[in-house]
């Protein structure tokens, strides 16, 4: 596949990711029944939109540290799916696409990086 087909995949997944996480957060938030306060449900939204601009933007750095941003969702959607039966479905669809994201963005920022020439440079002997 292309950096340019790699790219399109990237967005189009974090933008559903995005999606799915903001229905999630804010429904969450707005439940009579949550634990948790409705700021507290902001806060777990923010740090899933740090890496928009750069994205949006194609930039191989950002797709690439973003992978360690995608890794606190991870953590929060399987941790979801154990100790909560009722939300296994939600969860399993944002497993799915974290997952596909997070591929996504490795694969490119690792072509890219190579079309840029960019990388660690070997030392001579």
């Amino acid at each position: 596949m292309s950096t340019q087909g790699l790219l399109t995949a990237s967005r189009i997944g974090y933008v559903s990711l995005v999606s799915l996480l903001a229905w999630y957060f804010i429904s969450q938030g707005l439940a009579a029944s949550s634990p948790y306060s409705p700021w507290f449900s902001v806060v777990g939204f923010i740090p899933i939109l740090l890496p928009l601009k750069g994205i949006i933007q194609g930039r191989p750095y950002t797709l690439a540290w973003a992978g360690f941003i995608l890794c606190l969702y991870l953590l929060h959607s399987l941790t979801l799916w154990w100790v909560s039966p009722e939300m296994r479905g939600f969860a399993t669809v944002e497993t799915l696409l974290l997952l596909f994201c997070l591929t996504c963005f490795s694969l490119f920022a690792r072509l890219r990086g190579r079309e840029l020439g960019l990388g660690l440079k070997k030392q001579k002997a």
